[in-house]
C-alpha cells in the first residue's frame, strides 16, 4: 500500500485529515481520542450520535502500520462504512455472512497479504475459523469495538460472542478502543471488565441535543395508541422518520394498518433476509420510503442526513436504547421530534407497556435458568471441538455463565468453569431499564431525567421537552 505508507511517513495527522476527509482540523472530542489511539492507549469513548466516532479510529488506522480490526454488530453499518472509506481510496473491507463466496475469498486473501488498513467484521465473524486462523501471523494495529453498548445490552443473550472479546484482546495482545453513543456507569463498568481495558483513556460527552424535542403522549386503549401514531404521521407526512416497535409481529401488523391508511412504508426486523434489508435501507436513505416500521435491529450507524422525527409506538427496553434511537433524528442540527406513545400509569386500561416489560424480565430469568441447567452438563474446561460451531443455545449458556462469574474465558476458545455450591442470584435489571419504565410518567424535565439515568448530573435549562414547554 505505497499510497498509505507515503501518507503515514510524509504527512502529519492534520494533513492526512485534510487530504482524505477535507476537514481543516479535528473537532471536539476527536482532539482527545485520536492522540490517545496513536499513543497506543486503550480508549473508552462515549460520544453522542453524530459526534464523529468513526473518524476517531479511521484516521489512526491510516497513520500506523498493520490492520485495524473493527467489530461492529450490523451488516448495514459495516457496508456503509466500507463504502465510504473506499470512496476515499482507503483500503477497507468487510467480512460477513452475506458476501458471495468469491468476494469472501478475496477479503481473506487481502487479509493474509496485509492489504486492508481497516477490516470491518462482526463478533461472530472474528471468531470464525476462516478469520481467526489467519490473525496469529498478521500485523495488527488495534481492535476497535464500535457500538460497544451492545456488549452490555446484547452480549449475554442475543449476541453471546461479545462476551469472548476480552479473551481476543489478551490472545492478540493489541490495544483496544471501545466506542458508543450512550453508556450508563453500569454499562461502562461492563465494557471495561469484559474487554479487559487497561487504564483506558475515557472520553464521555453529554448526549443532550437542544434541537431534539421530546414528547410523551399517554393512551388508554390499544385503539388510542394507533390513533396517536396516525395523527403524528399525518402532521409529519412529508418528512423522513422512523417508527420503532418491540416485536416483529407488531412491525408487520402496524405496516399493514398504515398501508391501508395510504402511507408508503415497510417493516424491518431481524427476520428479514439480508438482501431484503439492504433494499429497504437504500429505499429509506434515498427517500423512496420516507419512514420504516422497525425493531431495534434497524438504524445503528446508518446516517440519514435529513431525519426529522423518531416515534416509539411502544416503550423501548432502556433509556440507553431510547437515547440511541432518538439520537438518529436531527443529526444535521435542525429541529427534530421524538415521540413516545405510552400506556397510562396504572396499566389497567392499556397494559401494553407493562406486559412488554414483564415479558422482558421473565425472559431474562428463563435464560438464566436454562444456563444453570446446562452448566451441570458442561466439562470443567473446554472440550475439543466444543466451540468449533457452538449451537445458539450453548453459546448463550456460556455467555450467561460468564456474566454471572461462573465461567472465565482463557482464550476465545478455551474456558474454565468454576461452579459454586450455590449459584448467585440472577443479576438485577439494569437501572436504565427501571428508569425507562418511569420516564413516561415523570413530571420533571425529560432531558434531565434521561441524562440522570446515564449518570450525568449537570443541571439544564431545557425548554426542549413537553414538560418544560408546559
Amino acid at each position: 500500500m505505497p499510497f498509505l505508507d507515503e501518507l503515514a511517513e510524509t504527512y502529519s495527522p492534520a494533513q492526512v485529515l485534510n487530504k482524505i476527509w477535507g476537514y481543516p482540523a479535528l473537532r471536539g472530542p476527536q482532539q482527545e481520542v485520536v492522540p490517545a489511539l496513536l499513543a497506543g492507549q486503550d480508549v473508552l469513548a462515549i460520544l453522542p450520535t453524530g459526534g464523529g466516532k468513526s473518524l476517531c479510529f479511521q484516521l489512526p488506522a491510516l497513520l500506523q502500520s498493520g490492520t485495524t480490526l473493527v467489530v461492529t454488530p450490523l451488516i448495514a453499518l459495516m457496508e456503509d462504512q466500507v463504502q465510504d472509506l473506499r470512496r476515499r481510496q482507503i483500503a477497507a473491507a468487510g467480512y460477513h455472512s452475506e458476501l458471495p463466496d468469491l468476494v469472501r475469498q478475496e477479503v481473506l486473501q487481502g487479509l493474509e497479504e496485509g492489504r486492508w488498513q481497516v477490516l470491518y467484521i462482526s463478533p461472530e465473524g472474528l471468531l470464525s475459523k476462516d478469520i481467526w486462523s489467519r490473525l496469529g501471523n498478521l500485523a495488527l494495529a488495534r481492535l476497535v469495538i464500535d457500538e460497544a453498548h451492545c456488549l452490555a445490552t446484547w452480549g449475554a443473550s442475543f449476541r453471546p460472542a461479545y462476551r469472548r472479546l476480552g479473551a481476543v484482546r489478551r490472545t492478540l495482545n493489541i490495544p483496544v478502543a471501545a466506542f458508543t453513543a450512550t453508556a450508563s456507569p453500569e454499562t461502562q463498568r461492563t465494557i471495561t471488565e469484559v474487554l479487559h481495558l487497561q487504564n483506558p483513556h475515557l472520553v464521555h460527552l453529554n448526549p443532550y441535543r437542544a434541537n431534539l424535542i421530546l414528547t410523551v403522549q399517554r393512551v388508554f386503549t390499544p385503539r388510542g395508541r394507533r390513533e396517536r401514531l396516525l395523527n403524528f404521521l399525518k402532521v409529519h407526512r412529508a418528512e423522513a422518520g422512523l417508527v420503532y416497535v418491540r416485536s416483529r409481529t407488531t412491525a408487520e401488523q402496524l405496516t399493514q394498518l398504515l398501508a391501508a391508511q395510504g402511507f408508503v412504508t415497510a417493516y424491518y426486523h431481524a427476520g428479514l433476509l439480508g438482501p431484503a434489508r439492504r433494499v429497504l435501507e437504500r429505499q429509506w436513505l434515498d427517500r423512496k420510503k420516507l419512514f420504516l416500521i422497525c425493531t431495534s435491529a434497524f438504524g445503528m450507524g446508518i446516517n440519514h442526513t435529513d431525519l426529522r422525527w423518531v416515534a416509539h409506538f411502544e416503550s423501548p427496553v432502556s433509556t440507553e436504547e431510547y437515547l440511541q434511537e432518538i439520537g438518529r433524528a436531527g443529526r444535521d442540527g435542525q429541529l427534530a421530534h421524538a415521540l413516545l406513545i405510552a400506556s397510562e400509569p396504572t396499566g389497567r386500561l392499556d397494559p401494553t407497556d407493562q406486559t412488554l416489560h414483564q415479558y422482558f424480565a421473565q425472559n431474562l430469568q428463563e435464560q438464566q435458568r436454562r444456563a444453570r441447567a446446562r452448566a451441570k452438563t458442561l466439562p470443567q474446561t473446554t472440550a475439543p471441538t466444543l466451540l468449533d460451531k457452538p449451537t445458539p443455545e450453548l453459546a448463550q449458556a456460556l455467555s450467561l455463565l460468564h456474566q454471572s462469574g461462573c465461567l472465565h474465558w482463557e482464550t476465545p476458545f478455551q474456558y474454565r468453569l468454576t461452579l459454586p455450591a450455590r449459584f448467585p442470584d440472577p443479576p438485577l435489571l439494569p437501572s436504565t431499564l427501571q428508569s425507562m419504565q418511569q420516564y413516561p410518567h415523570t413530571r420533571h424535565c425529560r432531558w434531565q431525567f434521561l441524562l440522570a439515568s446515564l449518570g450525568h448530573t449537570a443541571q439544564l435549562t431545557c425548554g426542549h421537552c413537553d414538560n418544560c414547554q408546559r
